[in-house]
């Protein structure tokens, strides 16, 4: 057996040993938690739509013997594309546990909010998946797709001829065309807002028809107007798939989209962006947390509705530092963060601009830790990956 395997058996090892001691010989808990977890997906828990890092178990560690929820938890993610209530079914399906639509916290949900002022108008979603759907099924009553909207411009996508893909994918969208909204109202009506609900799949095509509709103030092939809103899910430079090296996110196509706008109109590309790491994404997340226990137990939300922090410690589990861990970080309290290797991170220390508050090679070598676990056992300790990081918060959880 290799030395890896070795470090890493004794891992499982020293896990199991303060698990079965925290529960065996620790005080008498209240039923109720008083900490709670968020999951980055991609890296995290998956990679593409297998899991990664031990991610099924890690889960059902969460759960009771009967199957119930016994540790809160929300998946934490920038990811996309699809409704909330059929992104929690595939997870239920992957991870083999039972997941709530409500616990299902993508990049694009803050969009909810902004149902109220584009209700009634003509928007446009782009990205993978069914960014329409997921639009129209927070309340946005003509929201179309990219590919609808393009196909009501003939000569719109001069490379189209070229994409042999396309063909088929014509066919479907006439076949799907949102038929609330008329095509022929498709091309007098101004676009007030676009969002990039997930990744982008045609970048040129989506980079011209989105400057098409920003520089003319909503309605292609017009004279030059007022700027319509834009609104990105996330920024996230880059991700990880099971690819072995990062691929180009969503801020990277907002990247291209600006650079560009920005030399073919007189005036800067103003957009904003949402998801982690801005501290809004973190609070809210809390707040739904609080929701969740408060569905298990009666009186916990009730009694906290003075917005203070219904939690002694929320972490988060991620493994992008300028993603995650910058937001739990610059979030605060009640937010620990913990960074795994499993995805974008892969280096051996902690990130040296955006650091964790746990991932070393051993925990011989943080002082903060060792109150917490025998001396011998200290530098058998590695946290690599999310069944290790859940290991963890339930050892240091049930020993406190």
């Amino acid at each position: 057996m290799s030395f890896h395997l070795l470090t890493k058996a004794r891992n499982r090892t020293v896990f199991s040993y303060l698990l079965s001691r925290a529960f065996s010989h620790g005080p008498q808990r209240p039923g109720r938690p008083s900490f709670g977890i968020a999951f980055d997906i991609d890296g995290v828990i998956l990679l593409g739509n297998s899991p990664v890092g031990g991610s099924p178990g890690a889960l059902r560690k969460l759960y009771g013997a009967d199957g119930g929820l016994k540790i809160p938890y929300v998946f934490l993610t920038n990811g996309g594309g699809f409704p909330e209530a059929k992104r929690a079914f595939e997870l239920s399906q992957l991870l083999g546990v039972n997941v709530s639509p409500s616990q299902v916290l993508q990049g694009h949900s803050p969009f909810k909010q902004l149902v109220k002022r584009f209700e009634n108008d003509l928007v446009v979603a782009v990205g993978k998946g069914e960014p329409a759907a997921v639009m129209s099924e927070y309340g946005f009553r003509h929201a179309l797709s990219i590919d609808e909207y393009a196909s009501c411009f003939e000569n719109i996508d001069p490379l189209a001829p070229y994409k042999k893909w396309t063909s088929n994918l014509a066919t479907m969208q006439n076949s799907k065309f949102n038929e609330s909204f008329p095509r022929n109202d498709v091309l007098s009506k101004r676009v007030q807002a676009a969002f990039i609900v997930s990744d982008p799949v045609d970048w040129s095509r989506d980079i011209q028809v989105l400057c098409d509709i920003l520089k003319t103030g909503g309605l292609p092939g017009r004279n030059v107007g007022p700027q319509p809103h834009i609104y990105f899910a996330n920024d996230d430079l880059e991700y990880q798939t099971k690819f072995p090296s990062e691929r180009l996110g969503m801020g990277a196509f907002r990247i291209a989209l600006e650079s560009i706008f920005n030399r073919i109109h007189p005036h800067c590309l103003e957009y904003t962006c949402f998801g982690k790491p801005h501290p809004s994404v973190f609070k809210n997340a809390e707040i739904v947390l609080q929701k969740l226990v408060a569905s298990l137990y009666d009186d916990f939300y009730d009694k906290n509705h003075d917005k203070t922090s219904s939690f002694k410690t929320l972490y988060m589990i991620g493994d992008n530092p300028a993603v995650d861990i910058r937001g739990a970080r610059q979030t605060g309290h009640p937010w620990f963060s913990i960074l795994t290797r499993t995805g974008v991170f892969k280096g051996k220390e902690n990130h040296d601009k955006f650091s964790a508050d746990l991932v070393i090679p051993c925990l011989e070598k943080s002082h903060k830790y060792v109150n917490l676990f025998p001396l011998a056992l200290l530098s058998f300790l590695v946290v690599d990956t999310v069944e290790e990081a859940v290991d963890y918060i339930l050892a240091k959880e049930c020993a406190s």
